[in-house]
Parts: structure tokens; C-alpha cells; sequence
């Protein structure tokens, strides 16, 4: 089984300018700054952060954020979502949470960290 910094390399090869901070407890931070929104969203990307739980993969990632000011298209709040959620470890609450889950498909011996960008990036595409 890869290291987090090893899958995490994965994850630059997708986003060359992703970054993977620890955040104490165990956990780390990835930050991914430019990521591509499909058409119905109120801008053409966001920056997105989730957090790698102490105790992965067995814990999968839960959650992440993007920008404060992303909205849908028309200018509603995207479903389950919320600003000024903090993220573990993080001061900073202008952002917006996304409540989105992995579902039971989570197996820590074959997901990666590349498998929870993919579920935001469906969550994107998914413009609701």
C-alpha cells in the first residue's frame, strides 16, 4: 500500500500545483487551486481542499471546500453546502463545505487519494 505523500504524487501528476500539508492530529491537507468546473456553475473553477484523516485509507476522506463564492449558475447555493465550515486543523472559514460523502464503494485496499478527487470531480459535474 502507497504512503499519502506517494498517492499524493498521483494526484500532482493530475495537478501539477496540489499541495499536501500536514495538519496535525495525523492529518493532512490537500490543496488543489485551479480545478475545471463543467458548464452550469458561476465560475469556470475552483479551488478545492479536503483533508486525509488520521487513520487512512481505513477512514476515508469525508467532505471538502471550494471557494466561498462558487455558486450554481442561476446564483443558488449548491446542495449540501454551507460557508464558514472550518476544516480541521484550518482558520480559515471563507470557504464553501461541501457535505458530500463517500458512499460504501470505499475499499482501503484498492482507493487512493486519487479515488476521493474523483469523487469531487463527479460531485462537479453533478451541477445541483
Amino acid at each position: 500500500m502507497k504512503s499519502v505523500e506517494e498517492q499524493f504524487a498521483d494526484v500532482q501528476r493530475m495537478y501539477p500545483d496540489a499541495t499536501l500539508a500536514p495538519v496535525g492530529g495525523g492529518m493532512f491537507l490537500v490543496r488543489i487551486p485551479h480545478v475545471p468546473l463543467p458548464e452550469g456553475w458561476s465560475q469556470a473553477a475552483t479551488e478545492v481542499r479536503f483533508i486525509v484523516p488520521n487513520g487512512y485509507p481505513y477512514s476515508a476522506p469525508d467532505c471538502f471546500w471550494a471557494n466561498s463564492s462558487l455558486r450554481l449558475k442561476n446564483g443558488g447555493m449548491p446542495q449540501n453546502t454551507r460557508v464558514g465550515q472550518t476544516m480541521p486543523g484550518q482558520p480559515d472559514t471563507n470557504t464553501l463545505w461541501f457535505s458530500w460523502h463517500v458512499n460504501q464503494s470505499w475499499n482501503a485496499s484498492t482507493c487512493a487519494l486519487t479515488t476521493y478527487v474523483n469523487v469531487i470531480l463527479n460531485r462537479f459535474k453533478a451541477v445541483q
